[in-house]
């Protein structure tokens, strides 16, 4: 098993694409610019506080020990113990109203997400892996958790926290300060080349987060753990786990120590400034220089060592920064995915439907490229009537079912209802004038209960009985130990293939949707079991409009008008027993089905 490794949508490269992301990124807090007004005002208070006590310290050393001034020593420590206070309180609800700002934000970020997920064709997900997508929401947008929820406040905090102390240095002696700040440039310089080489590199690391948790989702699903163990392939889906987590390995630990030692070498200088001031104070005292007061020296050296723990802090942010565009990137690509199929500004809402569908000239094509998949297709099923689609594998039947829910958009022609382009009806009317019950029958990891209200979450017990009842599964469900209650399992795999279908028609039933597609419901079904599918087909499709796509031509002689695709184009056309006698295509399916036909 090799997966791909990536195939999602990319957007191309823009020179200017990091300003505009910033930009982007930074409107993610617009909604809560009041809260980050408050967090402002803690920060820029808890800054003040503290760049306060080396000044109370100076008066210590300078005034209060010197004369013996024990009631402004006292006023004097009491001054710095309650600005610790108080500095310690303004972190605490700076850190409780930001933490509260960034996991508002995330959460803005998840749903964005899943809704423009929500809102993309059938196609997109036809060549997008589950695992990939699963990833952008829960590893990229978790990646970004630290730097949304602490990041932006610590940024604020330690650049306010940088510029007052600085100002407090300056007020005290600004010789010193030029001292102090002149490789301030460099640190910034080697910070900024950290962050790109951690950016880079993360991108990668995200990138095979994403392929593994394909690879997880895919190989250990119920359907993966059959096919692995019934091919004798469990040892090397694991040892195709185990490269996937190597590699993973190795991106995560370059991840980590990309410029660690250059930023250790920035701790260390910094860390050995306080000798250097006092070197130059010195040097400038032997050779006649200004003299400095060594009460002016400690308390230097104090906001010196403040400035140092929130700019060593400053420069990490920044490459923390650079690192989540890398994240934000991967998100932002999910968000600006081109969406094909949207609702008009002003669509025609319609309270009831009568179920005319017609095919007007449709052509299809993938992505809008390529050969055409439909070709001119001109068909018409009246409100309460029945079409069955047949042809080979390939002739675009199914696809043609899609266009009336819009799964997809046709590329040319147009599908009504009721007269109206499908393109113009609200997603509301579509949703509740069609019904699709397709082959592959998805049920959710629920009770039976819930599966069935997914399609009238207002459904009442009685209700639900009726549904299941018509769609012959009623007595199934009722011996079951739990009932109603019982957890179907995962993608249902606690029932068989025909109960799911019945599960899956009982739902629809629920809907009580006017047009109905049936999309090869009963292909995968042995006879007895397609017979009992059958019958609860029946009482689904009665009295609606119904659109049979049929493999089993078994299913699809009664319907008042059968087309025969091939290669995308209608190339017969009648009732059952006018294209018997026609004797062409369709004739000579219904003599490959009778050959094919098991012998009781």
């Amino acid at each position: 098993m090799n997966p791909e490794r990536e195939t999602s949508w990319t957007p191309p490269a823009d020179a200017g694409e990091q300003p505009r992301q910033v930009r982007r990124i930074l409107g993610l807090f617009r909604p809560y610019r009041g809260r980050l007004a408050i967090v402002g005002l803690l920060v820029g208070a808890s800054s003040l506080v503290s760049v306060a006590t080396p000044f109370l310290l100076r008066e210590i050393l300078d005034v209060a020990l010197p004369q013996g001034r024990t009631g402004l020593l006292s006023l004097l420590a009491l001054g710095m113990i309650f600005s610790a206070l108080l500095s310690s309180v303004f972190g605490v609800l700076q850190t409780l109203i930001s933490t509260t700002v960034g996991q508002r934000v995330m959460h803005d970020l998840r749903t964005a997400v899943y809704g423009r997920l929500q809102r993309m064709s059938l196609a997109f997900f036809t060549r997008t892996r589950t695992g990939e997508v699963q990833s952008r929401i829960a590893n990229d947008i978790g990646g970004m958790q630290a730097t949304v929820t602490s990041t932006a406040t610590s940024l604020v905090s330690n650049v306010t926290s940088v510029v007052a102390t600085i100002v407090a240095m300056v007020a005290l002696d600004w010789r010193l300060t030029v001292v102090s700040l002149l490789l301030l440039p460099v640190f910034v310089w080697i910070s900024r080349r950290v962050g790109d080489e951690r950016k880079r590199i993360t991108t990668q690391r995200q990138k095979q987060m994403a392929a593994m948790a394909a690879t997880v989702t895919e190989s250990l699903s119920v359907s993966g753990i059959l096919l692995g163990r019934t091919m004798g392939r469990s040892g090397s889906l694991t040892a195709s786990f185990a490269d996937e987590s190597e590699r993973l390995v190795d991106l995560e630990v370059r991840s980590n120590m990309a410029g660690r030692w250059r930023m250790a070498v920035i701790t260390v200088v910094m860390a050995a400034m306080p000798a250097v001031i006092y070197w130059t104070a010195g040097l400038a005292l032997r050779f006649g220089g200004p003299e400095v007061s060594l009460g002016t020296i400690v308390a230097f050296v104090s906001l010196q060592q403040g400035l140092f723990r929130p700019a060593v802090s400053l420069l990490a942010t920044g490459v923390q920064i650079q690192t989540s565009l890398a994240l934000f990137q991967r998100i932002f690509e999910y968000l600006d995915l081109p969406v094909d199929i949207t609702e008009r500004e002003q669509p025609v809402h319609l309270d009831r439907v009568k179920g005319e569908v017609r095919f007007e000239e449709v052509e299809f094509r993938y992505d809008g490229k390529g050969g055409p998949v439909l070709d001119g297709i001109d068909v018409t099923v009246p409100a309460g009537g029945s079409l069955a689609v047949v042809g080979p594998t390939g002739a675009g039947k199914s696809t043609l079912g899609y266009l009336v829910p819009r799964l997809y958009d046709v590329t040319g022609g147009r599908v009504t209802l009721d007269g109206i382009d499908v393109r113009d009806l609200d997603f509301d009317t579509l949703a509740r004038a069609v019904g699709v019950v397709s082959q592959e029958t998805y049920l959710f990891h629920a009770t039976v209960a819930d599966n069935l209200r997914f399609a009238k979450p207002d459904a009442t017990d009685e209700e639900l009985h009726a549904a299941a009842r018509a769609a012959q599964i009623h007595d199934h469900i009722a011996a079951l130990p739990d009932g109603y209650d019982t957890v179907v399992g995962e993608r249902g795999h606690r029932f068989s293939g025909g109960e799911k279908q019945r599960l899956a028609i009982a739902r629809t039933i629920l809907r009580d949707p006017p047009v109905l597609i049936l999309d090869e419901a009963t292909s995968a079904l042995d006879t007895r079991t397609e017979a009992a599918v059958q019958k609860a087909i029946d009482a689904l499709s009665a009295n609606r409009t119904t659109v049979t796509i049929a493999h089993r031509l078994s299913t699809v002689r009664d319907a008042d008008q059968i087309v025969v695709l091939d290669a995308g184009r209608v190339v017969e056309r009648g009732s059952h027993d006018e294209l018997l006698e026609l004797d062409g295509r369709y004739a000579a399916l219904v003599r490959r089905d009778a050959q094919l036909e098991p012998v009781a």
